[in-house]
């Protein structure tokens, strides 16, 4: 599909000014924007051809050379040559932030829809915390409970999470006089960094707390009892709330994020709800049919009737012996390995004879299809 003219895109004149440019861009931008319309195709193009066309019509340089030249003037100048395959939104092209923050550097405030940035020295939440551990295959199944031991910050008793010694207070930050951001013009926009002398924070200590060095948290050991959920898989989560770390300025705690990774079982796997198990059998108990008892993972024996004729590999199926869940309980598997001794008595080996005789065996069976070995 051949391009449109810039001008036609941005629906404005040869001869419109910067400001008529960055408002004609600004209402596109805004009403094609793709967390705006997710999955619209056709408002991700108009916004990908919307801010291609404002590149280049806001510079001077290159909307000269796009006026003489078209757009072969423009190539090599960053105009019309964006690679949009990895495009996740208008924060690919000016280095992240959210929808309504973006806008809000490049336009200023007034945008609606975006949400409202943190003023510097505000409350803020603290981290969040990642603490791993490891059970038992049995313990996931049925849940349990286990206490850890970690360290997090909390906030300093001495200066009460301010950082500042006691008498003392805070200064507004010379350099950013509060705002935590420094502002600089870059290109057609302004871009906001971190303020350097305060890090953000919009203020300075200048006699900071002896007992926290300034931090207004201190690093302390905790013991909590963690509720492991039954059925619970591995590499899952568990997330305990107001357990991280002490919030800044008196904002609320971060949370506690566990990892649990499932110790295997000797005898027992596991698929989704259904647990899985493999039992030996005799070749006579095979042949005529028994009934065995078979251990479960919470250790009851149960008995299982195994049919006679029972083929080595067939899963027999023991319901609601699995792994508990809200609505229902999953099922138990039972793999029959039917063992052939490696040794027989003098009298076994009669037997065993015979029984080949009356069975009329002999050394040439015919072949089993892939069907019939599937069945049995």
């Amino acid at each position: 599909m051949s391009k449109r003219d810039y001008y036609e895109v941005l629906g404005i004149q040869k001869n419109a000014s910067k400001d008529d440019i960055k408002k004609a861009y600004r209402k596109l931008a805004i009403q094609y924007h793709p967390d705006k319309n997710p999955g619209n195709k056709d408002a991700e193009e108009k916004f990908k051809e919307a801010t291609e066309a404002y590149e280049v019509l806001s510079d001077d340089q290159k909307k000269s050379a796009y006026d003489q030249f078209g757009f072969a003037g423009v190539q090599g100048m960053g105009g019309g040559e964006h690679d949009w395959s990895s495009f996740r939104g208008f924060e690919d092209i000016f280095g992240g932030g959210d929808f309504g923050s973006i806008f809000e550097t490049i336009f200023g405030g007034g945008f609606g829809g975006g949400r409202p940035s943190r003023s510097a020295g505000g409350a803020r939440q603290g981290d969040n915390l990642r603490y791993d551990i490891e059970i038992s295959f049995k313990d996931a199944v049925f849940g349990t409970k286990v206490e850890i031991q970690y360290s997090r910050n909390e906030s300093c008793p001495a200066c009460h999470g301010t950082g500042a010694a006691e008498g003392s207070g805070k200064k507004v930050c010379p350099s950013c006089q509060g705002s935590g951001q420094i502002r600089r013009s870059q290109g057609f926009f302004s871009v906001a960094s971190t303020c350097p002398t305060c890090h953000g924070e919009g203020y300075i200590i200048e006699h900071p707390c002896k007992e926290c060095g300034g931090s207004g948290a201190q690093r302390k050991k905790q013991r909590i009892m963690v509720t492991i959920p039954a059925g619970v898989e591995n590499g899952r989560r568990v997330v305990i709330s107001r357990q991280g770390d002490a919030g800044v300025n008196g904002g609320p705690a971060g949370d506690l994020y566990v990892f649990i990774r499932v110790k295997p079982h000797e005898y027992f796997e596991r698929q989704g709800l259904d647990l899985y198990c493999a039992v030996p059998i005799s070749v006579t108990q095979a042949s005529l049919g028994a009934d065995i008892h078979v251990s479960t993972l919470d250790s009851k024996k149960i008995k299982v009737k195994v049919p006679p004729g029972i083929q080595s590999g067939k899963l027999l199926r023991v319901r609601s012996e699995g792994v508990p869940a809200a609505s229902r309980r999953g099922d138990l598997y039972i793999k029959i390995v039917v063992q052939v001794p490696d040794k027989l008595t003098k009298r076994g080996r009669e037997l065993m004879e015979e029984l080949s005789r009356v069975e009329g065996e002999n050394d040439s069976p015919r072949p089993i299809s892939l069907s019939e070995l599937a069945g049995s």
